[in-house]
């Protein structure tokens, strides 16, 4: 059974920490809803964590770590940090999603 994703959960202390690295709560949830985001596990975590990386609509490419926070019925994204993508990491993501587009 799949469950689909309520919404973002956001406090201070995410929040501040993904705006120190120029990202908005905003910007953030949009590479989720409206755009092609490549989603994969975060080994360096002890906690179950998942990365996300993908380009929003303005054109950044943006690097998540995040966990899903289920409550009640709900399943949340909770963003815990968030940053634009290094030069070498978008050549590397450019060059693994043209691989997939072709492979399909």
């Amino acid at each position: 059974m799949t469950r689909r994703i309520s919404g973002f959960q956001w406090d201070h202390g995410n929040t501040q920490k993904c705006q120190k690295h120029g990202l908005s709560p905003a910007e953030i949830e949009s590479l989720f809803t409206e755009c092609s985001v490549t989603v994969f596990p975060d080994p360096a975590s002890n906690e179950p964590r998942l990365r996300a990386i993908g380009k929003t609509l303005s054109g950044r490419y943006i690097f998540v770590v995040y966990t899903l926070r289920e409550i009640g019925e709900e399943i949340f994204i909770r963003p815990i940090s968030a940053r634009y993508m290094h030069q070498k990491e978008i050549e590397y993501y450019e060059k693994e999603t043209a691989s997939d587009v072709s492979d399909g």
